[in-house]
């Protein structure tokens, strides 16, 4: 059980952080805060890199276990 909550837990956590790099390059392209949009779109995409890596990561890991 302590396995499966982990890995829902990596999936969820991983999952929220590429949509909330999402959500900051939308806000950036939309122009929200003009000051810092180059500053939000670098770390929105860093967020979805961050969130897909660990998601790609974590089912490459499942696959290689089955």
């Amino acid at each position: 059980m302590g396995r499966g909550l982990h890995r829902s837990g990596t999936l969820v956590l991983s999952a929220l952080m590429a949509v909330i790099g999402v959500a900051l390059i939308v806000e950036a392209i939309v122009g929200v805060r003009h000051g810092s949009v180059s500053l939000l779109l670098v770390i929105g995409v860093l967020f979805v890199a961050a969130g897909v890596g660990r998601l790609y990561a974590q089912h490459k890991r499942g696959s290689a276990r089955e």
